[in-house]
């Protein structure tokens, strides 16, 4: 066994639609995987010393990193992809047979789409999969690191844990807290979501069981943070209100005057609790982000989100506005049933509702749900490359709209929101509230958002893509021989769906809801 182990955690980009590899000079939202699986992992594993590093590549305005993805001849290197969403994994695959080509011993691939889509046939290429969470493998895999060999998978058995005992979060260096427009964390008080939206991959990563790491853990890592340098918070747990104890977690961020701004996202259920909203903005939360999806109700319902009820809109915008927290609403537009007149009849009532910003995106079939094996099975899928599937571009044949209509009206609906006189306005309503440590982040996210979209949505491309300060180095064609002769594709086939364990889904079941 080696006495040295050189651990690199890598959140990969992904190849846009011109074949580049997507990255900025700033961006918009850390990974809150990297941080995390640095914080697992410590420095000293049986007996051997453990040196960490993270790399979020959307950031990297250079190919600097790259020369640290080869063989090191005096210790081993263990190459770990956190996070790897579908759109993401060929890129993950390309840099992975690029580090195996330059003698790096152990590469493993986790995160989103190793744990719910079959990747059977990319096993024995000399790259590992991770099927479950870091939590239940990561050791295992340490150790065979050490040991020079991994094996081709890794969490079959179970794809959760059933509780989490992280410890603390290691902030990030002020170095690469500089790489995002604002030095944010994120942050994970609990992991899971209840429900059962057939189009969302959450419930298949996370499972419907909300599981939480102990307050004081969370305390711990926001008080690193804070002296860490960093100034705003990502609260990254799906529908914090439905966490038990997140009425624990404000009280302590009051007491212990944490005072970092926080944003974080919600259910619809939040319009039944008032207080919980008054006490999230005691607390600190300066945005909430809210998947409304849509306001017709029988969309909802064949979508199975059949916890959204769209007259409970509105109300959540008020209560926030009481408490001085701004509200982010996501909107999808391309159901099945929509149409022309839906979409702009959708747009008409969000501007009337006023949240403070808003975001579209096309419905998507993503690899792992529910949706996708019903879109594949009946031949919807009108794209045979993983990095489309990004719910940024039309992917699938739709009733009503060609892809270009559909391109279209994501255009309009992001450029009438935002438009000059309204974005005005909803900066002035901030500008002219009663101000505190909150606002000035409130402010820059809510114009920075707006202003940002622009010229994206001008060149007919989705803002939601990571960052400001586009920059064009590699691209997918610098990989393609490798690709096929590591793996034998061009292309990685669209996979199957994963099928759950008996322990995950015992899991399930044993879901309890906490209004």
């Amino acid at each position: 066994m080696s006495t040295s182990l050189r651990v690199i955690i890598l959140k990969p980009g992904k190849y846009d639609a011109d074949g580049y590899v997507q990255r900025f000079r700033r961006g918009f939202m850390p990974n809150s995987t990297l941080s995390y699986l640095a914080s697992l992992t410590p420095r000293e594993f049986e007996g051997a010393d453990c040196e960490v590093t993270t790399i979020d590549e959307y950031v990297h305005a250079d190919l600097d990193y790259l020369d640290l993805l080869q063989r090191d001849p005096s210790r081993r290197t263990l190459l770990a992809f956190a996070g790897v969403q579908s759109h993401q994994f060929q890129r993950a695959l390309d840099l992975a047979a690029f580090a195996r080509s330059r003698g790096v011993e152990s590469v493993v691939i986790g995160g989103p789409h190793p744990m719910t889509c079959d990747t059977s046939m990319l096993h024995d290429r000399g790259v590992s999969f991770a099927l479950s969470e870091a939590e239940i493998v990561w050791p295992a895999i340490l150790r065979d690191a050490l040991e020079g060999e991994l094996q081709p998978v890794y969490g079959e058995e179970a794809r959760w844990g059933t509780r989490l005992d992280p410890p603390p979060l290691i902030p990030p260096t002020k170095r690469d807290l500089k790489r995002y427009a604002i030095p944010m964390l994120g942050v994970y008080p609990a992991r899971g979501c209840p429900y059962t939206c057939n189009f969302c991959s959450v419930i298949k990563i996370a499972g419907r069981q909300v599981r939480s790491q102990p307050v004081a853990t969370t305390i711990a890592s926001l008080k690193a943070a804070k002296a860490a340098g960093v100034r705003s918070i990502l609260f990254t747990s799906d529908n914090l209100n439905k966490y038990a104890e997140v009425r624990q977690l404000l009280e302590a961020m009051i007491d212990e005057k944490i005072e970092l701004p926080f944003f974080c996202q919600v259910d619809t259920q939040i319009a039944r609790q008032e207080d919980l909203i008054e006490l999230m903005g005691r607390a600190g939360c300066f945005q909430i982000f809210v998947g409304v999806e849509s306001f017709s109700r029988s969309v909802l319902l064949a979508a199975h989100k059949f916890q959204n009820h769209p007259d409970t809109y509105g109300r959540i915008i008020d209560l926030c506005r009481k408490s001085r927290i701004s509200t982010h609403f996501s909107n999808i537009i391309g159901f099945p049933s929509d149409t022309r007149e839906d979409v702009l009849e959708h747009l008409r009532r969000l501007r009337e509702l006023d949240p403070d910003v808003a975001s579209f995106y096309i419905l998507t079939p993503i690899p792992g749900t529910d949706q996708y094996e019903e879109f594949l099975n009946a031949g919807l899928i009108s794209v045979d490359n993983l990095d489309r599937l990004d719910g940024t571009l039309p992917t699938w044949r739709h009733p009503h709209f060609s892809d270009d209509e559909l391109m279209d009206l994501l255009v309009h609906c992001y450029s009438e929101f935002s438009n000059t006189r309204d974005l005005v306005r909803r900066v002035l309503r901030h500008v002219f509230s009663r101000w505190d440590y909150r606002t000035g982040v409130d402010i820059y996210t809510v114009l920075g958002y707006a202003l940002l979209q622009r010229n994206p949505v001008r060149r007919r491309v989705h803002p939601m893509n990571g960052g400001s300060g586009r920059v064009l180095l590699d691209r997918v064609a610098d990989y393609a021989e490798l690709r096929r002769s590591t793996y034998g594709y061009d292309l990685v086939p669209l996979p199957r769906s994963l099928a759950l364990s008996a322990h995950d889904e015992a899991l399930n079941r044993t879901v309890k809801l906490h209004a």
